[in-house]
């Protein structure tokens, strides 16, 4: 059930992507839909600023009675791909001199001041001891600040209240590691929405509501979705315990009001369209349609690995030591692992439901895919990488 393909009838008007092959990629997602693996699927691929491929497969709903066909505009849960929109949104701040890199957090949140590091001694007992050099933006931005991962931080409910609630609590709690030398995918990114805030003085959807999604022509985009496009939201799908797919109600998976906690890597929903647009931006050096968002040497500071030797990131129980980290997104350092087909120094996220992007920029590519199953990764553990692989495939000049 698909609603469109690529944009052109002919190879030599996309962008030296071949009919064929983007067809082929098609084909790859469309089986995992029709093998029940994926309930829909909805994909986009762009070369030198011009989309060149629009696809969607499957249905909003498998349970429903009448199933409703997913489209092109069709809104997700994004989750976590908000924490690259964030960055952009440090970084103009940045750029207006409000915070350096080398800055300590507790200069922008006091409350951390007095941060202990959780060590374990050698008699295998825990001790509290001082951070060796206070934590830095820097590391803030590249989950290096020390802070354990957010799964660890569940019975804390650091989301329970808002931002000033989540820093309270963290300032009670005490560091897994030295500031610098540990990656971890922990509630950096919240703090960082705690920071705008403070600089700003605008509540964090508003700021990024005026500072990015506007001028980017990211129209349903946002932290809570209208009544009129309630019909345009896939719902979320899940194992029923057998192996079939099921979809997950509605109520409670989105929101209707503004909640009362904003962070900077929740609870935001999108389109595949929104999403290039803020990913043709970072391509183009910080520019978009005539307007400048950031410089290109921000941009390319962005992406630069800023990881200390010996630092890794780690996805679940996974080192991969093939990627970076710089500011706001994962680096393709060397193409092993789990990341074999994507180019040396595209750089890349993903969200908690399955959706990823990346951007290439030596061969000026951009790949926006969106699914939401809660347990994707025990159906198809690797899409992104199915995607790159097809794509590049596709990729004949």
């Amino acid at each position: 059930m698909s609603t469109s393909g690529p944009l052109e009838s002919s190879d030599s008007s996309l962008q030296g992507f071949t009919k064929d092959g983007l067809a082929e990629l098609n084909s790859q997602f469309h089986k995992l839909v029709d093998d029940g693996k994926l309930a829909n699927i909805v994909t986009l691929i762009a070369r030198h600023g011009e989309i060149v491929h629009r696809d969607a497969y499957g249905v909003h709903d498998v349970s429903t009675a009448v199933p409703v066909p997913v489209k092109t505009t069709s809104i997700y849960r994004i989750a976590s791909m908000l924490k690259p929109i964030m960055a952009a949104a440090m970084m103009m701040l940045w750029e207006e001199g409000l915070w350096t890199l080398e800055d300590p957090v507790s200069k922008f949140i006091p409350e951390f001041s007095d941060l202990k590091v959780k060590v374990e001694n050698e008699g295998g007992e825990v001790e509290l001891v001082d951070q060796d050099t206070p934590m830095t933006m820097k590391q803030l931005m590249s989950h290096t600040a020390g802070f354990v991962g957010r799964g660890e931080y569940d019975a804390n409910l650091l989301r329970k209240g808002d931002l000033q609630d989540m820093i309270n609590t963290l300032a009670t709690l005490p560091l897994s590691s030295q500031p610098g030398k540990a990656w971890r995918y922990g509630p950096s990114v919240d703090i960082q929405g705690y920071i705008i805030e403070k600089l700003t003085s605008q509540p964090l959807d508003d700021f990024l509501a005026q500072r990015l999604f506007t001028p980017l022509g990211m129209v349903d985009t946002g932290f809570v979705l209208p009544a009129s496009k309630l019909e345009r939201l896939v719902s979320n799908h899940k194992d029923d315990g057998t192996g079939r797919l099921v979809s997950v109600p509605l109520e409670g998976t989105y929101n209707t009001t503004r909640p009362k906690f904003i962070g900077g890597g929740m609870a935001i929903l999108s389109t595949v369209d929104d999403y290039f647009r803020f990913s043709q931006m970072l391509l183009n050096g910080g520019e978009f349609e005539g307007k400048r968002y950031l410089k290109p040497s921000t941009i390319q500071l962005m992406r630069t690995n800023v990881l200390e030797p010996g630092v890794h990131v780690q996805m679940g129980a996974h080192v991969i030591k093939s990627l970076g980290f710089g500011l706001g997104v994962a680096i393709v350092l060397n193409q092993v692992q789990m990341m074999g087909s994507q180019k040396v120094g595209s750089y890349f996220w993903g969200g908690l439901f399955g959706t990823w992007f990346w951007i290439d920029p030596t061969n000026e590519v951009i790949a926006v895919g969106f699914i939401n199953e809660v347990d994707w990764a025990k159906r198809v553990p690797y899409p992104r990488e199915i995607c790159a692989r097809w794509v590049y495939k596709a990729l004949k000049e």
